[in-house]
């Protein structure tokens, strides 16, 4: 808090625009969240924010409505993610919500619509070919790509940013402390938000030593099944085994 960051303006009007383009309501949990994340990113100092919640909860739609703030205020967001698969699920999901927003934006005769709709999305990951790296590094550091998505690719010294004034970090505790420290030094003091479905030793240990304000999305949307985390020890490793036969043979798939 003793750094110097910058205020995001956060008009609430355009961001109930935003929300009402959503092609579903948010749930309570998600809209008290918002507000956490909202009220940070108009302080004087960076956002430092866990957002926790189990897998469903809704945690992306959260993340993207920040992102949206920051463009709207002419910066650039930024998501990390630990996998290239994640990575790439992350970038499908961003666009096609920014999409659908876009249509009901534009099907209201939203103000909004014009920027929201030209906000590209983009993603760099390690798999690229030179070529294409090359590309969108070059659409990143001119701002033409607005809303970023990646893996490690986006702290390698070659990435850098316009005006970056957001940054999250998808499955947090994957990441090392220099590795998020790396991300944040791609902009100046940039707001961050960590998302994690795993409340870890390492992230309860930040949330408990005062690093990161916490948030908890603790409902899910309706209709998503029950979550369950069971925890095993050692000698119950057949018990393990013999469940992930039965999930196989019903029909389902295991990992």
């Amino acid at each position: 808090q003793q750094e110097t960051g910058r205020p995001l303006a956060v008009d609430e009007d355009t961001l109930n625009t935003l929300i009402a383009a959503l092609p579903f309501s948010l749930t309570l949990a998600q809209q008290r969240v918002l507000r956490d994340i909202t009220g940070d990113l108009q302080h004087t100092y960076p956002m430092r924010r866990l957002l926790q919640g189990d897998v469903g909860s809704g945690k992306t739609v959260v993340a993207l409505l920040a992102m949206l703030i920051a463009v709207g205020n002419g910066m650039q967001a930024v998501m990390m993610a630990p996998t290239e698969v994640l990575a790439e699920q992350h970038f499908h999901t961003l666009s096609s919500m920014l999409e659908s927003m876009t249509q009901r934006l534009r099907a209201t005769g939203a103000a909004t619509a014009g920027w929201v709709g030209q906000t590209q999305v983009g993603l760099l990951r390690g798999s690229l070919t030179a070529a294409e790296k090359e590309r969108i590094r070059a659409q990143i550091a001119s701002g033409e790509v607005k809303i970023v998505v990646g893996t490690h690719a986006l702290i390698q010294e070659d990435a850098t940013f316009r005006d970056l004034g957001l940054a999250i970090v998808d499955e947090q505790h994957r990441f090392g402390v220099g590795q998020r420290a790396a991300l944040r030094q791609k902009g100046y003091h940039p707001h961050v938000l960590v998302m994690s479905a795993t409340p870890i030793p390492r992230t309860l240990a930040l949330t408990l030593y005062g690093d990161l304000d916490l948030s908890i999305i603790d409902e899910l949307p309706p209709g998503r099944q029950k979550i369950q985390t069971k925890w095993l020890a050692p000698y119950d490793r057949e018990r393990a085994y013999g469940f992930l036969r039965q999930q196989v043979e019903s029909g389902r798939q295991a990992f």
